[in-house]
């Protein structure tokens, strides 16, 4: 059972200044995606469920995906939430879901 949640908003500086950032934030939830991990995708920051030290290395992968495709440099905004008996994303949301 995975122990960690963690959201990452990821703030990449584009190479142009009037580049559209959506092409890069696309990149880093397909950096997510690729790591096998449940996520969620919300309007303002990607939530992930798993194990802490995974987690975090998928925000590394992140950054350095951001560099990679040409970003000069890139902030991460992370929050994590740690319980060393387990953490589901969907129990702590099940009651606020609507049928």
């Amino acid at each position: 059972m995975a122990n960690t949640l963690l959201s990452v908003q990821v703030i990449p500086k584009t190479p142009g200044p009037n580049d559209d950032v959506i092409p890069y934030v696309d990149e880093a939830i397909k950096v997510i995606d690729e790591s096998g991990v449940k996520y969620e995708v919300g309007p303002l920051e990607t939530t992930m469920e798993g194990e802490l030290n995974k987690l975090l290395a998928i925000v590394e992968d992140i950054n350095r995906k951001m560099i990679e495709i040409g970003c000069p440099n890139v902030i991460s905004q992370v929050k994590i939430a740690h319980y060393p008996d387990g953490a589901s994303m969907d129990a702590l949301t099940e009651k606020h879901r609507h049928a």
